[in-house]
């Protein structure tokens, strides 16, 4: 089987993730910034992992923009994210980002990292305002990500784990429904 693994990483969770499927698969590890169309459709596998920032995940654009010319190829998608896995947050990233021509390629999940002090000043301060606001709420009322976001804290954090990747690996060997572009 032939492949590549294409992913966008700010601070190197999703690059860590796209590197133990490439090693995994034997495929190539491309950032989705330094490749192109024509590289890509040279491979029948193609997996795209992206990171998950204010419910947008980075780097789809690419494949939402080629999703056309990688018709009749197999394509699976990951998002990384800092929250633990809530199946009505993770509906909500899918309906928001797999629309259109995506809506058949399979999007899994695998749980990030944290770090305050790798973050861009922007970032940072984003953060800041943002968990000061969730601050203002009764913690029985967080929502799971805003349970995450708040114990985080200022330090880092660390849940890569290789077990998230169980479901993609088993997409990318079996025929699974929806994995081939139209």
């Amino acid at each position: 089987m032939d492949g590549i693994i294409l992913y966008r990483s700010k601070y190197g969770a999703t690059r860590r993730y796209a590197g133990w499927l490439a090693e995994e698969m034997g495929f190539p590890c491309v950032d989705v910034r330094k490749t192109n169309i024509r590289e890509v459709r040279r491979h029948e596998v193609i997996v795209f992992g992206g990171a998950i920032y204010a419910s947008g995940i980075s780097g789809l654009s690419f494949l939402r923009r080629h999703i056309d010319d990688l018709r009749g190829r197999k394509v699976i998608a990951f998002c990384c994210g800092v929250s633990p896995y809530e199946e009505s947050a993770f509906r909500q990233i899918r309906e928001r980002n797999m629309t259109g021509a995506l809506s058949d390629v399979p999007l899994y999940y695998c749980r990030g990292a944290w770090d305050m002090t790798a973050m861009t000043f922007t970032d940072r301060t984003l953060c800041t305002l943002l968990r000061n606001s969730v601050a203002k709420k009764d913690p029985a009322d967080y929502e799971p990500w805003e349970k995450a976001l708040m114990a985080a804290g200022d330090g880092s954090r660390d849940w890569t784990d290789r077990a998230y990747l169980a479901p993609i690996l088993e997409a990318i060997d079996g025929p699974g429904p929806g994995t081939t572009a139209r």
